[in-house]
């Protein structure tokens, strides 16, 4: 599907003209949306547009990173949405000169239609339209990656309140969903600031001071979104290392209290052992008491390697935290 809207000479915006007005000294600038395009409207980036073949092949092409590249007459650039559902990137190419902007995307972009109502209601926000389309473009789309994160830090926060022995196996699952989430956003967040970066410090764009503040002000909340996705990766990484740590003290708790059973069972079975073998010349089976006093001498055994293990404080992990 392709949309049109163009500003006239008299400041009158008018939509869904012919492809064939834009040739008529008509319009101060115009913006031609590509949505979706058929092979056919495809075709018309060669032979209606005649856009540089590299260019086109890198519209129509996926798995471009967001750039900016220069040509006589226009500049191309690829930016960068994220699927809200999937957390992938999505592409959208802008064909971008001081009298047009040519948009093209293979999904649904409704950030544009947020962008054609503010040329609605400002179509003389700008002295160059253009540029502010391709501002207002890259704004929101931006502005649509805060939610995201926001999202994403508030489950962290609630993992980590929540995170304990009994139910950090479950909950570290979801620790790294988020990381992996959080890992695809980082791959979208990181080049379109540098885009911007790119944008900001061209001097073939001719931005004016006022484009520059606007473009600048994207680029901040760019790099305020990397801040927060390292922020919350480091948060992944402290939880890892906490139930890591967590589940390494109570592997040692345990191995200490199996040891310290063997540790008091060892004299008892060599009491056992001996008094169980079925000599005959054995004076203690003799015994009246003997039964007794060897029970009695178990029980001692028991009883001071006890007192001994509480006085070298290796009782102290059965202490209830």
């Amino acid at each position: 599907m392709i949309y049109t809207l163009g500003l006239t000479k008299d400041q009158q915006l008018v939509e869904n003209f012919p492809l064939e007005h834009i040739k008529e000294d008509r319009f101060d600038w115009f913006w031609v949306d590509f949505s979706e395009p058929t092979a056919k409207e495809n075709l018309l980036l060669h032979t209606f547009f005649q856009f540089h073949p590299l260019a086109v092949e890198d519209a129509l092409m996926r798995l471009q990173r967001p750039k900016i590249d220069y040509y006589d007459d226009y500049y191309f650039t690829v930016v960068h949405k994220l699927n809200p559902k999937e957390l992938t990137s999505e592409e959208i190419s802008l064909f971008i000169s001081s009298k047009f902007v040519v948009s093209y995307h293979q999904f649904p972009v409704h950030e544009f239609e947020i962008v054609k109502r503010e040329l609605e209601s400002h179509p003389n926000r700008w002295d160059r339209g253009t540029f502010f389309i391709m501002y207002q473009t890259i704004d929101k789309i931006v502005d649509e990656f805060f939610p995201l994160v926001f999202t994403i830090e508030d489950r962290l926060n609630t993992i980590e309140d929540q995170l304990d022995y009994k139910n950090s196996v479950d909950l570290m699952n979801d620790v790294f969903d988020l990381r992996n989430d959080l890992l695809h956003i980082r791959r979208t967040v990181l080049p379109m600031r540098d885009l911007l970066y790119r944008i900001l410090n061209s001097n073939r764009l001719n931005l004016t001071q006022k484009e520059k503040a606007y473009f600048s002000d994207v680029h901040d909340h760019l790099v305020k979104l990397t801040e927060m996705v390292e922020s919350n990766r480091e948060l992944t990484a402290d939880m890892r290392d906490s139930h890591m740590s967590m589940n390494a003290i109570r592997m040692n708790n345990i191995m200490m209290t199996l040891t310290i059973v063997s540790t008091i069972f060892i004299p008892l079975t060599f009491i056992a052992g001996v008094y169980g073998m079925n000599f005959v010349n054995m004076p203690e089976l003799n015994w009246h008491y003997g039964y007794f006093i060897t029970l009695g001498l178990m029980i001692f055994i028991v009883v001071a390697m006890l007192m001994l293990f509480k006085k070298r404080g290796w009782l102290g992990f059965f202490k209830d935290d």
